[in-house]
């Protein structure tokens, strides 16, 4: 079963929401928790990750906290995603090339990678700014 981890879907929430503030504020981290009901330690690493992902940026001290890198319309959903889940993979066999030993002849690889292009081609052309304006 292909599910987005209780990480992936607390992520999603706190980036949308700092998407929808205007694009100079920077939110405190616990502002960020409260409105969208995650855990502020569990969204502290979060955002840690998109720091270093160049997704947000961070700001320390008073009046510190986090605001997109970016503009929203310029961070996609898969951008995101892959910040804090890894790259999208279906099945282990379309990880990378040879990491499973019936990839050359595996009726059932060719669909794997197909299933993978059309998630990445989905999540690609979803954006922050069309998350934030629904």
């Amino acid at each position: 079963m292909m599910e987005l981890t209780r990480k992936g879907d607390y992520a999603i929430r706190g980036i949308v929401y700092l998407a929808g503030q205007p694009l100079d504020k920077i939110s405190l981290l616990s502002d960020i928790a409260a409105a969208v009901d995650v855990p502020q330690t569990f969204l502290a690493k979060i955002f840690q990750q998109f720091s270093k992902s160049g997704i947000v940026k961070s700001y320390r001290g008073t009046g510190g906290g986090f605001m997109l890198a970016r503009a929203p319309e310029q961070i996609t959903l898969l951008e995101v995603v892959e910040a804090v889940e890894g790259p999208i993979t279906p099945n282990r066999c379309v990880v990378a090339p040879g990491e499973c030993e019936r990839d050359s002849f595996c009726t059932v690889h060719p669909v794997w990678e197909q299933v993978k292009l059309q998630i990445r081609q989905l999540l690609a052309g979803i954006t922050l700014k069309d998350l934030a304006s629904n």
